[in-house]
């Protein structure tokens, strides 16, 4: 089992940028776990924005935010990073970080079911 907490959300207006950290702890080393950022908005449904590899190698990102979220992960902190550049109204949402083991270290778990542990997660609102 992990936990996840997440950080860094915030009011912020269109253009602007924000920073999502997740701290993970678990029995198990941080690098057993494909991770993802899945948001949710109210009325509609998740949407997982980006997904990374066990070992920080791969990447996905859904395409309405390609080229403005760059996830991350440094596994000596045991923490998964969300940047986002250039933010939309339609960003405005509740970002969760989620984690699933993973048996290879390449693979990244696209599919928001496929993830096991949520965190809390962290509140990002746009203004127009």
């Amino acid at each position: 089992q992990v936990q996840l907490a997440e950080s860094g959300g915030g009011l912020v207006q269109a253009g602007g940028s924000l920073r999502l950290s997740c701290a993970a702890s678990s029995a198990r080393t941080f690098s057993t776990y494909a991770m993802g950022w899945i948001r949710q908005a109210p009325g509609k449904e998740r949407e997982l924005v980006a997904a990374i590899s066990r070992n920080g190698g791969n990447t996905h990102y859904d395409d309405s935010v390609k080229g403005r979220f760059t996830i991350s992960r440094d596994n000596a902190k045991n923490t998964l990073y969300l940047q986002i550049h250039t933010l939309k109204p339609e960003d405005t949402a509740r970002y969760h970080c989620a984690a699933t083991i993973a048996r290879l270290p390449h693979v990244v778990v696209i599919t928001e079911g496929d993830y096991d542990y949520w965190g809390q997660g962290t509140q990002v609102s746009v203004s127009a």
